[in-house]
């Protein structure tokens, strides 16, 4: 049984009850991320994520480990572009104990400047690490030609620059701006009961109430641009992308059945036709990125140098497809399959059910529930794809970044159009 509370300060309580489980999933989450970070922010969302497992006024940080080992938990965080996350999925007796010390790192960190100056360094190994990873480099690189000048383009990480840059006084004013209550979610799946949960957060956040930080997001601009980058990797790595729907469009359910035929799973025609049927490439797929207001489809391959133009001419064909065919009946059938069974799959867990219930509150204001989603699915048609595909692909320039030794390219298209 689902149950929300929006408490007197803002603050919104989720709760799921799951009973033939013992375990109770349980996360703060800020309805906030690198997308709200002024330029030279950039980075300071993920920096605090870090920062607050490093001490509290009352916890240190070994403190914060040790409790969390002896209730027997599992703990997590992430940032993203929209929001962040700190979660714990512990026994249900252990609950309130949960709830005490994620509400102690996301209320009372104590920012300490030595641990600031530590966790400094940790975040610039994270950043060669994205440098040294030639699949998530090339990501990075396209997010930031695509919306150049806008933060959904600038990595969540931030970059060497501006870390170095942040001091403790930087660091405490986004922190005090963006952790208010109207941002956050207090979302809990498992065996438990709304009512205890309720008090629990109550009792932690009751004296919170810092006003709304007024943010307002403006949506970014697509710039279609290939940008080209002569790289000593053994392969070369490419990334084609326009925009999509963004994640509350009522064209949702359809760009999530295009991205799985085109290359969002195994039978996916990009996957058959440049791995399995030309061996061109081992990792070669598409993704789709949906925010707020806007949306991204990507097409991403590493191949040997001399196989580009190949790859290019076959992810362009298929666009062609996609766009012109109709769709037969089985593969739009074994698409729709594929996405029923991920997201029923994807719902077994109590941490599952938990992040689901944050994320829907954030994307829609509202719970979606499994059946309203599959109805979804299963209402789009050949004609709905082929009408988003020709939005998408019609005579519209595309973006592509592309990592490798330029030199054993040839030809290097200037512009793409689908």
């Amino acid at each position: 049984m689902f149950r929300k509370k929006v408490l007197d300060n803002g603050l919104t309580v989720l709760t799921e009850e799951m009973p033939h489980f013992r375990s109770v999933a349980i996360g703060i989450w800020v309805a906030r991320g690198s997308r709200h970070e002024a330029t030279e922010e950039s980075g300071l969302a993920h920096f605090i994520e870090h920062m607050v497992f490093k001490g509290t006024q009352s916890r240190s940080q070994a403190r914060i480990a040790q409790e969390m080992d002896e209730i027997g938990g599992q703990t997590d965080a992430f940032t993203s572009h929209e929001y962040a996350g700190f979660h714990a999925k512990v026994l249900d007796e252990h609950v309130p104990r949960a709830v005490d010390l994620l509400s102690d790192i996301v209320l009372a960190p104590r920012f300490d400047a030595e641990e600031l100056e530590r966790e400094r360094n940790v975040i610039f190994e994270e950043i060669k690490g994205v440098e040294d990873t030639p699949e998530d480099l090339v990501h990075e690189l396209f997010g930031e030609q695509f919306w150049p000048n806008h933060p959904l383009g600038r990595p969540i990480l931030g970059t060497p620059e501006t870390i170095a840059a942040f001091n403790r006084a930087e660091v405490l004013r986004f922190f005090r701006r963006i952790y208010v209550p109207s941002n956050l979610i207090v979302a809990a799946a498992g065996r438990l009961e709304h009512a205890h949960i309720e008090r629990l957060v109550a009792d932690h956040f009751d004296a919170l109430q810092t006003p709304p930080d007024g943010l307002v997001d403006q949506a970014p601009i697509m710039v279609p641009s290939i940008r080209l980058l002569d790289k000593d990797f053994e392969q070369a790595h490419l990334v084609i992308g326009t925009e999509g729907p963004h994640q509350a469009s009522s064209e949702r359910y359809t760009a999530y059945i295009l991205n799985a035929i085109l290359g969002g799973s195994i039978s996916s025609r990009l996957f058959q036709v440049i791995r399995e049927e030309r061996g061109l490439a081992y990792s070669v797929y598409s993704g789709l990125s949906c925010f707020q207001d806007t949306g991204q489809l990507t097409v991403y391959a590493g191949t040997n140098p001399k196989n580009v133009p190949e790859v290019l001419e076959l992810v362009m064909s298929e666009f062609g497809r996609i766009r012109n065919e109709p769709i037969e009946v089985p593969e739009l059938q074994r698409a729709k399959d594929h996405l029923r069974g991920s997201l029923i799959m994807g719902l077994e867990s109590t941490a599952s059910r938990m992040s689901q219930l944050a994320r829907q509150e954030m994307c829609y204001g509202r719970q979606v529930s499994v059946e309203e989603a599959i109805r979804g699915i299963e209402a789009v048609s050949s004609e709905d794809l082929r009408r988003l595909a020709s939005s998408m692909f019609q005579n519209r320039p595309l973006a592509m970044t592309l990592l490798g030794k330029l030199s054993h390219i040839q030809p290097v298209p200037e512009t793409l159009v689908a």
